[in-house]
């Protein structure tokens, strides 16, 4: 890993969008990932959340960027708006049906006994706003590059999406290794519509 740029790989998405999955795909590849193993797997995630507490607290305390360089580390959409511009950063956004990530959000809502607070609908409008006005930030983001993937996309072909990652990152990544821990059976939540 000589000669090459220093910057902080960044896994985002909805969450149910499949950036665990993601971060499995980049660890397999050869990239260190950042995560405290704090929230366990579970039913809804069997192979693990890759998620990072601190994450969390970003506009308090970004200090533990530093640790992230030449890492991957899991941040939600809603979290991107707070990166500090003193790093680069290249973002794995994940985009999935709506539909299907709002299906499987409230089926892990129904799995923790906690309540819908908003209906299909109501949620499709949010998340539709939300990620059309930060595809619109990021566009104006010098120190943010961004490579989109369809999460249907990755589970049906990761060979081209493994090779598309590759390209993106610059990294010498293990292609075959990530291909391998794409799991289609863990793309449980669907909706009918093709």
């Amino acid at each position: 890993m000589s000669n090459q740029e220093d910057y902080i790989t960044v896994v985002s998405g909805l969450p149910r969008s499949g950036t665990s999955m993601m971060m499995r795909m980049l660890e397999q590849g050869g990239i260190p990932v950042l995560t405290d193993n704090f929230r366990k797997a579970d039913d809804d995630n069997p192979l693990g959340y890759y998620e990072f507490e601190a994450v969390k607290k970003l506009e308090q305390d970004s200090s533990w960027l530093a640790e992230a360089v030449n890492k991957a580390v899991k941040i939600i959409y809603i979290f991107l708006y707070r990166l500090p511009s003193n790093y680069k950063y290249k973002v794995l956004f994940l985009k999935r049906n709506l539909e299907d990530v709002v299906m499987s959000q409230k089926a892990m809502l129904r799995h923790r006994q906690e309540a819908d607070r908003m209906t299909d609908e109501q949620l499709i409008d949010a998340f539709t706003k939300q990620l059309k006005q930060l595809d619109t930030w990021l566009v104006g983001q010098p120190h943010i590059a961004v490579h989109y993937l369809n999460y249907e996309e990755v589970v049906a072909e990761p060979t081209r999406a493994a090779e598309g990652i590759r390209s993106f990152l610059r990294r010498d990544l293990d292609v075959n290794a990530m291909i391998d821990s794409v799991d289609p059976k863990l793309h449980r939540n669907k909706s009918t519509a093709v």
